[in-house]
Parts: C-alpha cells; structure tokens; sequence
C-alpha cells in the first residue's frame, strides 16, 4: 500500500473518502488485512442472520472488477482483528473489495439492497483533529510515569479516572462539546432529552427558509411540576397499597398546552378581558413596544420551552406544534468511554489536567510543586480556549466594518 502524504496520515485517499480497499486473489492466500483507521465490526456473513446488521461494511468480489460487476459476498468468510479470513483461497486475479458502510452506499454492489448504506465512512471524517481518550492516557504513563520523572507510579486506573474528569470540565466552557439534534415538535408539544443531555445552550425553530428563529424559555410564564400528588376533599395527598402517593396529570401543564397562542393573538382586539391576561407578554399583536414597562423577557414572538425534568423531556408552548427545532446542548464527552475524542488542540492542557490532579493528591508533596503544577494547568488551558476559540482576523474586520455606518432615524 502507498504511504499517503509522506506517512503523516495512514489511511489512502480512497479509504479515507471512498471508504473501500482492494484487494486481488492469487489462489493462495486467504487472509486479507484492512488498513482502515475504522476497525471493522463482525456480526454475521448471512444477510438473514439478525446479527448481520452489526456490520460495519459490506465485502464484495469481481472476476473481471468492471463497474456493476461486483457481487455482495454472503457466506465463506470471517472477521478476525481487522482482517477478512476466507474459508477457501479466492482465485487468482478475482477482485476483492471491502467497502464500509456510506451514506450513498458507495460505489460497490450490483442492486440497491447490496449497496452499503450507512454512515461509518462519514464519521471518520475529520477525525485526524481529535486524539482518544485512550491514546491519552497511554501517553500520558510513557511521557509522565516511570523512574527518574514526576510520578514514579502511578495506577492507571487513576490516570482514566482523572482524564474523564478534565474530559467532563474541559467540554463544559473549553472544548467544542456543543451538540445539536434536529426535531420536530409533535402534538403532544414534548421531545425527549437526549442520552447525553447536560445543559442547553440554545434552541431554535426553523422556518420554511432554514433560518433559525430564537426561542426562550418560559420557566416565569409556567412551570412543569415535579409531583403532582392527588388529594382527596381536604387537600391531603392520597397513598396507594404500597404507602406511596398516587400521582395524577399536572393540571398545569394541561392548561399551558392548551393554551394557543395564535388563537389568542387572532381574537384579541375582539375579546377585550384578554388585555389583562396577555398585557405584560410583549407578544407582537399584544402593542409589543406600545405598553409601559414591557419585560424583555417576554418580548419574543417566537414561542417559548420549558425543561420538564420529572418527565425527561423539553415541552414547548402550543404555537410550536409541527415545527422543526434545532437543539444545541452541552454533552459532558464521556458517552463512548476510552474511545471518546479530545480535539488535539487541548491534548498538552489534558497531560497537565492530569499530572496536576495526581500530585496534588498524594500525601508529602511539596506545596511549591503543587502550586508550580497548577499554574501550568491554568496556562495551558487559557492557552487551550484561545486555540479552539477560532478566532480569526479578517472575520473580525468584517464584522467590524458595520460600525462605520450612519444610523439614521
């Protein structure tokens, strides 16, 4: 195989792009080893075996190699490693191409069921900027651990623990950690957090343009009860068989979902007992920018969310419903375990994450080392948001550039 870009990176530019490798049969051989940074993922060689969808790519032969002639390969073979093992020796000269999963199904396979659809390929994209979680650590103990260094042993146990928890403060206000998912609001005006859910950062509704339209939320306008016990003709809370309290619908939130929004802003100027209801929420139709002492915070047409968190769930306001949202929120980075990435940027502010974290906490370390350690730490990762901030010149001459224009009233 070529060395690409002079052994800088280790994949060809058809496995990086294309996701394929060939291969060509001798009649000899019957082990052929894949060179892809992706490892490969065996479940079944039979299409009817339910474990056959746990495949990451689909293995395909030719006699000839011409376009359309390739075959999907269904039985006669294993995944050992990275390696596709033959139960027989392929003949000489016949094609043989592993192509991994893509989202246009590649280039491979001769009709649309034998196309390998998925998005593995895409994945790998861009993945030369980021570093494992477990390449950190092993570099951290040949780097930092060993006699005559810093730390002359150390578990590495201790060294995951500690990496996961820079991983988890780092991704809060340093690394790019902000994820978004696309969804549509149904009728029940609730979509589910997602697994890695922390915190929002943003959410969104887009318009038939793709443009995105602010939304707010509205934790002062209603509220998502965490209980909501049923009480008998006094008030108290009734208890089931197990002395639990029996919990009911939140009436609250019923009211908020039936609330519409639109219907109200349609029938307002003929409905004049709504002035008091609606005067403070600064809702376009309502005289937004006419009442006194307008809240910002209201002043937003858009529509409003709140975060339910006895259900899990982000419920959105009644005029929402069928729009498509964008959820940007902040994941902690841990969901894949030691595969989990780090951008390459951070990887020198993580080695002294770490090393601090582990002196700090051993007993008789000198307080001048502590300290010297921390404030390496603390360098290191203002240098680390400074790199990943993505700042750069001309965009902010652009933008800048507005300020020159005259305002005129």
């Amino acid at each position: 195989m070529p060395i690409p870009n002079n052994g800088l990176i280790t994949e060809t530019n058809r496995q990086y792009y294309e996701g394929a490798q060939g291969f060509i049969g001798d009649a000899v051989e019957q082990s052929f080893l894949t060179t892809f940074d992706t490892d490969l993922v065996y479940g079944s060689y039979d299409p009817n075996d339910i474990d056959y969808a746990l495949n990451n790519y689909k293995l395909y032969t030719s006699s000839t190699g011409f376009p359309g002639s390739f075959s999907e390969v269904v039985a006669g073979y294993s995944v050992i490693g990275n390696a596709i093992v033959f139960s027989f020796a392929p003949s000489a000269g016949d094609y043989i191409i592993v192509q991994l999963k893509k989202l246009d199904g590649g280039n491979y396979g001769t009709t649309f069921a034998e196309m390998a659809y998925g998005n593995t390929v895409e994945n790998n994209y861009g993945s030369y900027s980021y570093i494992t979680l477990n390449d950190i650590v092993n570099n951290f103990m040949v780097a930092y651990v060993g006699v005559g260094k810093l730390i002359s042993d150390v578990k590495r146990t201790d060294i995951i623990f500690h990496a996961k928890r820079c991983l988890q403060e780092f991704s809060y206000d340093t690394l790019k950690s902000i994820k978004s998912q696309e969804l549509n609001v149904p009728h029940n005006l609730s979509v589910v957090l997602p697994q890695d859910y922390v915190n929002y950062v943003k959410i969104s509704w887009i318009d038939h343009l793709g443009v995105k339209h602010p939304l707010y939320p509205g934790g002062t306008l209603t509220i998502n009860p965490f209980e909501n016990p049923i009480q008998d003709t006094s008030g108290v809370p009734i208890q089931d068989n197990f002395d639990s309290n029996i919990e009911g619908d939140s009436l609250t939130e019923r009211r908020w979902d039936s609330n519409n929004i639109i219907h109200q802003l349609q029938n307002f100027y003929n409905v004049n007992n709504q002035m008091n209801d609606w005067n403070n929420y600064g809702i376009d139709n309502y005289g937004y920018g006419r009442h006194y002492g307008l809240d910002p915070q209201y002043a937003n047409i858009n529509g409003y969310f709140t975060i339910n968190e006895r259900e899990g769930k982000i419920s959105f306001s009644s005029d929402l419903i069928d729009k498509l949202i964008v959820l940007e929120y902040i994941s902690d980075g841990l969901a894949y375990d030691m595969d989990t990435k780090f951008p390459k940027l951070a990887e020198e502010a993580v080695y002294s994450y770490i090393l601090h974290a582990v002196i700090s906490l051993r007993i008789g370390q000198p307080e001048y080392l502590v300290q010297r350690l921390r404030r390496e730490k603390t360098a290191k990762l203002r240098n680390t948001k400074i790199r990943l901030s993505n700042i750069k010149l001309e965009e902010i001459t652009q933008v800048l550039r507005g300020k020159s224009k005259w305002i005129k009233h």
